[in-house]
């Protein structure tokens, strides 16, 4: 097969970027669009030279009567390159909110689901440095900080696999030719064209910007430069972290005389790390309610954010889970409970594991020994039979029950490097 210079320096930087991951099995997701094609077939041409596994996947939305069939061509090419290829279908879309925006968190979440059960380590996407200079452009729209500029990074993990970019410095252009030399086709989505969508509308628009100087190139290195920035952010606010906080029971503290007097940035990142780890990155806040409790913990008074309630403890504000996040949570004894916590016992007959609430507190007449405020306890885990608390391990009520979760520092330190 014809292989030029071009070719070659694609798959070299291909090869290296897997390398460098030590990667044995991975997926591309195919949408049969030209990007997601040629990262399929390069990925071929690497599976034949490295051992490496190689599978495809494929997400029907339901959202196109054409989209089924455009899934079955993804197929037929994967078979004629030798990559094994999955079709998943998703119908979720209830018709409310962004459109483009569901189906794509709906996308990875269920891309992510089949990895896992694949055991696939990371699942590699087409995306190039124009979606990435559009991305910059919708953070430029929204007035975004530092992280919306950002953009996209070349990996991070979601919901336990790794996804990664590795064309992300190559343009659309770059694999369009890639596939014209290589004499392959693939499909244009109409919605491509759509000026109803934003990012359709910054890609329609990168023509005039680019007479400007907000070329592709141009726009593509402001997000280099943010994500240096951004590194820079997250370790200072990682090293300001170990003098102001410590953790207790999953809760975050924050010693309130030196938070206040840190930089506004740092306090930020600082405290959304902290909502972070406490409602298990499940509800990242946005910066006006953050703003909005960033106030509340200068003036000591309470706040809640993201599924989480900051409380004040004499000279501490404790950053604790939410009771109403949790309440309705039921899981069996070892199964895991707020996507935190699980509790193991010596008796799992007829238990629940629920929050302890105000009705379970009543129930541990020790709590106040902890030295733990009353709204954090009501949220923790305990572990129920009928009516009765059997066990609450943080409400000084462990009765031969522990809990495994979230409890280190050096683990919570480490989670401010990736927010």
């Amino acid at each position: 097969m014809l292989l030029i210079a071009a070719d070659a320096a694609l798959l070299k930087d291909l090869h290296t970027r897997l390398a460098a991951h030590h990667l044995t099995h991975v997926a591309v997701a195919v949408s049969g669009g030209g990007d997601s094609v040629a990262l399929l077939h390069l990925m071929s041409r690497v599976a034949q030279a490295i051992d490496i596994r190689v599978q495809a996947v494929t997400v029907d939305h339901s959202l196109r009567p054409e989209a089924a069939g455009e899934a079955h061509q993804v197929s037929r090419w994967a078979a004629e390159w030798g990559i094994e290829h999955t079709t998943l279908n998703w119908s979720g879309w209830s018709g409310d909110g962004n459109l483009q925006a569901e189906a794509r968190k709906a996308r990875y979440e269920v891309m992510a689901e089949w990895a896992r059960q694949e055991d696939v380590q990371a699942l590699l996407v087409g995306h190039t440095s124009d979606d990435q200079a559009e991305t910059v452009l919708m953070g430029l729209s929204r007035a975004s900080g530092v992280d919306g500029l950002a953009a996209m990074p070349e990996h991070r993990v979601l919901g336990g696999i790794t996804l990664m970019r590795p064309v992300l410095h190559h343009s659309r252009q770059d694999l369009r030719d890639y596939l014209g030399r290589q004499s392959l086709d693939w499909i244009e989505d109409p919605s491509n064209q759509n000026a109803r969508f934003e990012r359709i509308r910054m890609r329609q628009a990168g023509a005039a910007l680019s007479e400007l100087g907000l070329s592709t190139p141009a726009l593509a290195q402001v997000a280099q430069n943010m994500a240096h920035v951004q590194a820079a952010l997250d370790y200072h606010t990682q090293a300001e972290a170990r003098v102001v906080c410590k953790v207790d029971a999953g809760d975050v503290v924050l010693d309130m005389d030196r938070f206040v007097n840190l930089p506004q940035e740092t306090a930020r990142r600082l405290l959304l790390g902290a909502v972070a780890w406490v409602n298990g990155g499940t509800d990242r806040p946005r910066r006006i309610p953050t703003m909005m409790a960033l106030t509340a913990i200068g003036q000591g008074t309470p706040a809640q954010l993201g599924g989480c309630r900051i409380v004040k403890q004499r000279k501490w504000m404790r950053v604790c889970r939410e009771f109403n996040a949790v309440r309705d949570l039921r899981v069996n004894p070892g199964e895991l409970w707020d996507n935190r916590w699980r509790m193991i016992g010596p008796d799992h007959e007829q238990v629940t594991i629920a929050a302890l609430g105000e009705k379970g507190l009543l129930q541990c007449p020790e709590w106040r020994e902890t030295g733990r405020p009353h709204a954090a306890l009501t949220a923790t885990p305990a572990a129920w039979r009928g009516g009765v608390v059997i066990a609450a391990p943080f409400a000084a009520a462990a009765n031969g029950w522990g809990i495994q979760g979230p409890s280190s520092e050096e683990e919570f330190f480490a989670t401010l490097l990736s927010h």
